[in-house]
């Protein structure tokens, strides 16, 4: 394989990696926005960015100040399940 090609694929890999990672978690920002992470997207000039749902925009994931770690229904059902005990 040539090096562009397999440069491209580990990229790819990690690409996919990353996003299933985030993709349902619990994240807040350094900007104080928090959320469940929606989507996950390369972009050329600013790496990856996310989108949290119910907030507008794409943030770099380099913002991600706190993730949880499993997934954002595993947390609310966690704290639902403490709330009625």
């Amino acid at each position: 394989m040539p090096w562009a090609k397999a440069r491209a694929a580990t990229i790819l890999a990690e690409f996919e990696k990353a996003e299933s990672e985030l993709v349902g978690k619990a994240v807040a920002l350094t900007d104080g926005k928090a959320g469940t992470v929606e989507n996950v997207w390369l972009d050329e000039f600013h790496g990856l960015r996310i989108a949290i749902r119910g907030h507008e925009g794409k943030w770099p994931v380099s913002t991600i100040k706190m993730a949880e770690q499993g997934s954002a229904r595993q947390t609310e059902q966690a704290n639902q399940g403490k709330s009625e005990g």
